[in-house]
Parts: structure tokens; C-alpha cells; sequence
């Protein structure tokens, strides 16, 4: 695309649906984050039920890792973009949240993302209801969310993007760039609670859906 395009506040292009192939209008709109720099946010939805929604970062492109220690209140505030090829961990609490097929990218903060992870579980829980130790370990880390964002427990944040177009922005998230090796390794497609040698695992899209076995 020309470059141009990016320099406007706002702007449509057309395309063809993926589903049904009819005119898809794609709405493109810049903004400025302070003390990040600027984005486009990209959005299209087709009658046919097609929806696509993502956060391009102009400033850099570079495959990046984001980590930030969550130890107050105050940290839940620090903002987070998160696109479509973003991978967010909570290594403390054993959970991966990798891209769906069909997910979208968003603009919230850390209490936000803490949210929709605890969204998911509750969603979780309900699929594993019969498997004991899974309903055990779901209902563990939901009270674990409910600690920190009471501010009651101190976990990592990490978000890494092989596209770098995400970020957490805080003078307390530390910014890295990812080798070619642990790029390679970013994988898509499912939320994953680790239970040990077991693993809870759904589909991150709109209809979550049990994988795998019984």
C-alpha cells in the first residue's frame, strides 16, 4: 500500500470478503499514543457476518517482547495494545493466550486484559464441570485473578509479537527484541491453561469451543 495512505487521519479502502466475497470496506484511522507513537487501527465487517480488526504500529516493526511486573493497584492502569499476532503470558499463573483465527487486536490496560483472561476461564470452567482436577485448577486461577486485581498478588505480564504491533506502555515494562529462534516459536490459534502435566485448551474465538478429547 502507499505509504500516503498512513499519512491521513482516516480513510476506507475496498476489498473482497473472505467469506462470501462480496465488497468489504476496510476503515483505516490513525492515532498518537503518548509517549509510544503513532498506530492505525483497522476495522471491517461484512453482512455476511465477517468481522476483521487490528492495531498496526507505525513506529516499529520489529519482532518484540514486552514484560511488566504487576506489584499494585497502580499497575493495572498501564496501557496495552495487543494485535492480532499478539501472544500474552502470565508465567506465575501458568497461562498462554495466543491469537485465534478470529481474534481481534484492542487497545485496554492490564486490569483489562486480566479481565478477558478471567472471562475465558469462566467459560473454561464450565466445559471441564465432569473432569475434577481441570474444574479444580480453573477455579484456583480464577480466585488468583481476583487477588491481583484486588492487588492482593504480584504476577508478570509478558506480550510478545512476532509483527511487533504490540505493547505494553509503562516505564516499568521492560522492552526486548525477540531472536530469530523464539519468533520462529510463537504459535497461534488457542488459550492454554497449564495444569501441570495436563492442559486445559479452548479456541480464543468468539464461539469457544473444547479441543482435543472428551
Amino acid at each position: 500500500m502507499n505509504q500516503d495512505f498512513f499519512k491521513q487521519e482516516s480513510f476506507e479502502t475496498r476489498a473482497s470478503c473472505p467469506l462470501c466475497h462480496k465488497e468489504l470496506v476496510m476503515h483505516w484511522q490513525r492515532d498518537n499514543i503518548p509517549y509510544f507513537g503513532e498506530v492505525m487501527y483497522i476495522s471491517a465487517k461484512c453482512e455476511c457476518s465477517f468481522r476483521f480488526a487490528d492495531t498496526m504500529i507505525l513506529a516499529s516493526k520489529e519482532p518484540m517482547r514486552y514484560e511488566m511486573p504487576v506489584e499494585s493497584l497502580e499497575d493495572l492502569d498501564a496501557r496495552v495494545i495487543r494485535s492480532t499476532s499478539g501472544t500474552i503470558r502470565i508465567p506465575e499463573m501458568g497461562i498462554t493466550v495466543e491469537p485465534g483465527t478470529v481474534s481481534d487486536s484492542y487497545v485496554t490496560n492490564i486490569e483489562g486484559v486480566l479481565q478477558r483472561v478471567q472471562n475465558v476461564l469462566i467459560t473454561a470452567s464450565k466445559w471441564v464441570q465432569e473432569e475434577e482436577e481441570k474444574f479444580a485448577r480453573s477455579q484456583e486461577l480464577l480466585g488468583m485473578l481476583d487477588e491481583v486485581l484486588e492487588g492482593k498478588r504480584k504476577i508478570t505480564v509478558i506480550i510478545e509479537d512476532p509483527l511487533g504491533n504490540s505493547a505494553i506502555i509503562s516505564k516499568k515494562a521492560i522492552a526486548t527484541k525477540l531472536s530469530k529462534e523464539e519468533t520462529e516459536n510463537l504459535t497461534t490459534g488457542m488459550i492454554v491453561f497449564d495444569v501441570d502435566k495436563s492442559e486445559l485448551e479452548l479456541d480464543i474465538s468468539d464461539e469457544v469451543q473444547p479441543l482435543g478429547g472428551n
